[in-house]
């Protein structure tokens, strides 16, 4: 009786400790790292917006669901289970680990003693990550997504071989009235000269007047004659060139599929040339899914290292207004902010290109990662309050939440993981590159972070207590 009147006791304090330490800190790293992902909807591709938005969702669900459904059923099962021999259980495994307390103990130790060089190494690393990730190639390509010994790719290779072309831009025009002798001329024109300008690229132009000039003997009419003989064209062939009050029309050019540098080269000079021979009745758009994929490419290049840069501005402010510190505020982001260098040099190395999905890596890792810096940090100056010296309370801090931090890293690695089976290549890449930048938190939250707590500690001011 005694024994069970104990083990209540033992939890009841236990789940007080829990809400009053952990909670808090928990709550804070939840709050930095929905920051992170809150900053993933400033990007001008709608599918990483709703990426950010449900990562937002799922880490403020998984907060909710481990305070008020895992608290309670570890109580329940400490308050109401406990028995000696599970008491006698807990201690043999509590010997198993002492060895890996002591190693983590030992391993800090040693980060301290070259801590300026772990610092040194670790910007400069970062740096020269940041300088090669500048020039990273960025593909949008469908193709270079799907598996590429699918049956689909390959019915679309062999249609584009017979066709020569699946690839289309279309060239909007519009005017008062798109059937002026005028407009018809500059029309014509456009059709045939397209293929001639652009050789390498075009491969056939479609326009209405095209279709006049096959009904008119190989002539393109004019005035009235032009609109009589469209007249008579059935509505539904009519409508996919010029809408029904004839100000605005399409002409329709089947290019050949290019990668993204060559694609955004070809629309610069499509663009240069039709504003060469712009005429005043009709003015000019190019579109179509090329000019999407192009924008996207933009969208990518631009808005990845705004996403990391916003990602980064709104945890520190977060942080800010929660510890009203800004060096507290500022060290649980800066070893993983070094992150962000050192993916861009392993995706470098590893010969990997941005896609929709990797270049939400930046703000993502700095989501995920604060959350383990945090944990590391409210531990660490919890600690010093006890009145600890700095080198002891954070060999202290990694022993006792080290094993926790390893725990949860593996957690999502193991999770992540399965997206690296993945027959896409988008997300077979975006598996491989999580995995690298979740192994690369902890490495950042266990090796740089505790030289970084040592060399700033000296401007945080804690109460002592007892």
């Amino acid at each position: 009786m005694t024994n069970f009147n104990n083990a209540r006791d033992r939890a009841k304090k236990s789940l007080a400790v829990t809400i009053q330490k952990m909670v808090p800190a928990i709550f804070t790293a939840m709050v930095a790292t929905v920051l992170g992902f809150i900053a993933l909807s400033t990007s001008p591709v709608p599918m990483i917006q709703d990426f950010g938005k449900m990562l937002t969702v799922g880490m403020v669900i998984s907060f909710l669901f481990a305070l008020f459904l895992l608290l309670p059923i570890l109580f329940v099962r400490d308050h109401f289970f406990s028995t000696k021999k599970k008491g006698q259980a807990k201690r043999k495994k509590a010997k198993r680990v002492i060895a890996i307390d002591r190693f983590l103990e030992w391993f800090t130790k040693k980060t301290l003693v070259f801590r300026w060089g772990i610092i040194l190494l670790a910007f400069a690393a970062a740096a020269f990550g940041i300088f090669v990730d500048l020039d990273a190639k960025v593909q949008t390509d469908v193709e270079t997504f799907m598996p590429q010994d699918s049956k689909e790719l390959a019915d679309i290779h062999k249609l584009r071989d017979i066709l020569g072309s699946t690839d289309q831009v279309s060239l909007v025009y519009e005017g008062e009235d798109v059937l002026s002798d005028a407009s018809l001329v500059w029309i014509d024109q456009m059709t045939k000269t397209l293929p001639t300008e652009f050789p390498e690229v075009v491969v056939d132009t479609k326009s209405m007047t095209g279709i006049l000039k096959k009904m008119n003997e190989g002539e393109l009419p004019s005035g009235d004659e032009a609109r009589e003989q469209f007249s008579e064209l059935p509505e539904d062939q009519a409508k996919l060139f010029v809408n029904q009050d004839h100000s605005k029309g399409v002409i329709t050019v089947s290019i050949k599929h290019l990668e993204a540098a060559d694609l955004e080269k070809f629309l610069g000079e499509l663009n240069h040339y039709l504003k060469k021979h712009a005429i005043d009745e009709l003015d000019t758009t190019v579109t179509g899914k090329a000019v999407l994929d192009v924008e996207m490419i933009h969208g990518l290049v631009s808005g990845r290292y705004q996403m990391t840069l916003l990602g980064a501005a709104f945890v520190f402010l977060g942080l800010l207004l929660l510890y009203r510190h800004p060096v507290k505020a500022m060290i649980p982001l800066l070893p993983i902010l070094f992150i962000v260098g050192w993916s861009g040099a392993i995706m470098y190395a590893l010969g990997i290109s941005y896609t929709p999905l990797t270049a939400t890596l930046g703000a993502l890792i700095i989501g995920v990662g604060t959350e383990f810096t945090i944990l590391i940090m409210e531990r660490y100056f919890e600690e010093r309050e006890k009145g600890h010296p700095k080198e002891q309370a954070i060999q202290m801090t990694n022993r006792t939440i080290g094993k926790a931090i390893f725990a949860t890293a593996l957690t999502s690695i193991g999770g992540f993981s399965a997206l690296v089976a993945s027959d896409f290549i988008i997300l077979r890449d975006f598996g491989l590159m999580t995995l690298i930048n979740i192994s690369l938190a902890l490495f950042s939250t266990i090796v740089v972070l505790p030289p970084i707590l040592i060399i700033l500690d000296r401007y945080v001011k804690m109460k002592q207590t007892t």
